[in-house]
């Protein structure tokens, strides 16, 4: 069964579109069927391309996030995707209070992925301007992520 995952940040242009290219990227490698999406909690940016900063990072690292446009995280993405993934607490806190009772996704932070304390969220590089920063812990979660999906 094709797992269907949501990785979800504030705008939907830095984080979770690079969260959604690297993790296609190395599931495509590894011979993984996914659907992945990615969504912000606010709408400042729906629409519009993830980042250029973040797109240079990502296209240095192999990774096209240019066909990417940011949408707003709703309601109906807890029915649509069985794993939505929030890059920081402030992310969480906003999908839990759109969350339906029922919700049929589970709702985890990113970096639970990564080893145990290496990090409890992903920078945002929009603010600390460390693209490569983000984009090293992004590519180490995934590393995660799809190593605990193939059991």
């Amino acid at each position: 069964m094709t797992q269907r995952i949501l990785f979800v940040c504030l705008g939907n242009i830095c984080r979770s579109p690079s969260a959604e290219a690297v993790v296609r990227a190395k599931a495509e490698a590894w011979g993984m069927d996914l659907h992945l999406d990615s969504a912000g909690t606010g709408d400042w940016h729906v629409g519009e391309p993830p980042y250029g900063p973040m797109q240079k990072a990502g296209a240095a690292r192999g990774y096209d996030l240019a066909p990417l446009r940011a949408r707003q995280a709703e309601r109906a993405d807890f029915d649509r995707f069985d794993l939505i993934l929030a890059m920081d607490a402030q992310n969480r806190a906003d999908l839990e209070a759109i969350a339906p009772a029922e919700a049929r996704a589970r709702l985890e932070m990113f970096t639970d992925y990564l080893p145990a304390g290496e990090a409890d969220h992903v920078p945002d590089p929009y603010h600390t301007r460390d693209f490569d920063g983000a984009l090293d812990l992004i590519e180490r979660a995934a590393d995660g992520l799809l190593e605990r999906l193939r059991g």
